[in-house]
């Protein structure tokens, strides 16, 4: 099985401009994903009062760097299917500029999304910008393999419904179990419980999104080398630690925007609503993890909330917050890709 040493990166990295500029830029999607993506793990501990924001950032940046080194080690099946989910074969050159200019639109992308407090799905940006890129470096739709992209788009639709269902059937289950206790004794019972379900959101954030990453900074790596026929490989425990280590970053330098408009615009949560919801996602994305389906953690988190929300009254939703984000995914795939379409004929172009 193919893999990569730190030493062959590193001789890599310094013999390449361009593979130097593709994983700086790669870092920078992971760095990107941890300010946006994972304060939505955190969200609803923050709203509910159970944690400050500042303590809540560093717990999600903690157990974001331990759900993507545990969960990559123990089950990398994510990683592989983004690994083959489009064609980069051909010139090598030419790819690699391609995939630098996918991952300069998932950056672009992300970040404007980032500055107007909308969370957009990092996994949507990265599935659109390196199709788009994989469609301008071959020309057409065979730089798409079919069976791995529609297994994914599977995935991110099936996380909405999941999301959704599971916050609805949890937070029913818990109101059931514990409509016998009374308010202060529930409230501080959930409040220890809300802290300890953020962090498993969280860990289970990286998990997921930690995976997707590292598969495309190996394609990258495999390109540089030359190597464009590697099928099976495994995944190095120095880029585990690197990628780890800069979503952590990320998640601790950004995510109040975020944190606001999941947790408290879009829906008015009580604490064991809080923690109904964090469990739910939490589960759902254990159980792609597990099985190896790539899933929008942001998806299946704030649908989670929406289902919470809705198991008291639809109107306890806030639904123009919910409309923006849903256009937002909605519009990810057409514009992300198109972005790395023309970033990508652009690149190879000039690079």
């Amino acid at each position: 099985m193919t893999t990569i040493t730190l030493g062959e990166f590193l001789g890599q990295l310094s013999g390449s401009y361009v593979f130097m500029v593709t994983a700086a830029l790669t870092m920078a999607v992971i760095l990107v994903n941890g300010w946006t993506d994972a304060p939505n793990a955190i969200a609803t501990c923050v709203s509910t009062r159970s944690m400050g924001v500042r303590g809540a950032i560093f717990m999600a940046a903690f157990f974001n760097f331990f759900g993507v080194l545990l969960m990559t080690m123990a089950n990398s099946t994510v990683a592989h299917t983004i690994y083959r989910m489009v064609d980069f074969k051909g010139d090598s050159h030419d790819a690699l500029a391609a995939l630098c200019a996918a991952m300069f639109a998932i950056v672009l992308w992300a970040t404007a999304a980032w500055r107007f407090g909308i969370p957009t799905s990092e996994s949507h940006a990265l599935i659109a910008g390196i199709s788009g890129a994989a469609i301008a470096l071959q020309g057409g739709l065979s730089g798409i393999n079919g069976a791995e992209w529609i297994k994914v788009v599977y995935g991110l639709a099936l996380s909405t419904g999941l999301g959704f269902g599971a916050g609805y059937a949890i937070v029913k289950a818990v109101e059931a179990l514990f409509r016998n206790f009374g308010r202060q004794e529930s409230q501080a019972i959930f409040k220890n419980a809300q802290i300890v379900s953020a962090a498993g959101m969280a860990f289970m954030h990286g998990a997921q999104d930690g995976q997707k990453f590292m598969g495309v900074f190996l394609l990258g790596v495999f390109l540089s080398g030359g190597r464009q026929d590697v099928s099976e490989f495994s995944i190095p425990i120095w880029l585990i630690a690197l990628c780890s280590a800069v979503m952590a970053i990320g998640t601790s330098i950004g995510g109040y925007r975020i944190i606001k408009a999941v947790g408290m615009d879009m829906v008015k949560l009580e604490k064991h609503q809080g923690f109904s919801a964090d469990l739910a996602a939490a589960l759902c994305l254990l159980g792609a993890s597990l099985s190896g389906v790539p899933v929008s953690t942001t998806h299946t988190k704030t649908t989670a909330i929406m289902g919470v929300g809705a198991a008291r009254r639809l109107s306890c939703v806030n639904w123009r917050i919910v409309g923006e984000m849903v256009l937002t995914w909605v519009l990810t795939f057409p514009g992300c890709g198109l972005i790395g379409y023309f970033m990508a004929l652009l690149f190879i172009h000039v690079v």
